[in-house]
């Protein structure tokens, strides 16, 4: 991040120590779509779950683990393990979300998500088998 930014504002009449922010992801602004509902949502994805099927958001996502490890692979990028403390991201619109499950046999794994989406759209909207296998190319390759 080449931005310096500041999360500390000075209180000369406070008695206690300041909160403790840190900047843990950030990411160039994506297209929200109008009319944006912003909603903000806990999963927790019991151990080795494989999450939802694939699936795509009507607009961009943003996430933080806050236990455990999820499996994430977006449209075009390998699969990812993105484990407690660490954050994720997705553009939304025509994106496949292909994993979101859990990488532990014997945890659950929980995260939050904010997502913007599309008011009075469904938050997660089902891929077909067809669809997948016509975009089969777009998808990197697989451990």
């Amino acid at each position: 991040m080449s931005i310096e930014h500041s999360h500390h504002l000075d209180n000369p009449n406070a008695t206690t120590p300041p909160p403790k922010v840190e900047l843990i992801s950030s990411v160039p602004a994506p297209p929200v779509p109008d009319n944006a509902e912003a909603m903000t949502i806990l999963v927790t994805v019991p151990p080795g779950s494989e999450g939802s099927p694939p699936h795509r958001h009507t607009g961009p996502a943003f996430g933080y683990v806050i236990r455990g490890e999820m499996i994430f692979e977006l449209e075009g990028e390998p699969q990812r393990v993105v484990r407690a403390g660490e954050t994720f991201w997705e553009p939304g619109g025509d994106v496949i979300h292909y994993q979101d499950g859990n990488n532990l046999p014997d945890a659950e794994t929980v995260f939050v998500i904010t997502m913007f989406g599309v008011a009075g759209q469904p938050m997660l909207i089902p891929v077909s088998a067809e669809e997948l296998e016509e975009r089969r190319e777009r998808r990197a390759p697989r451990p």
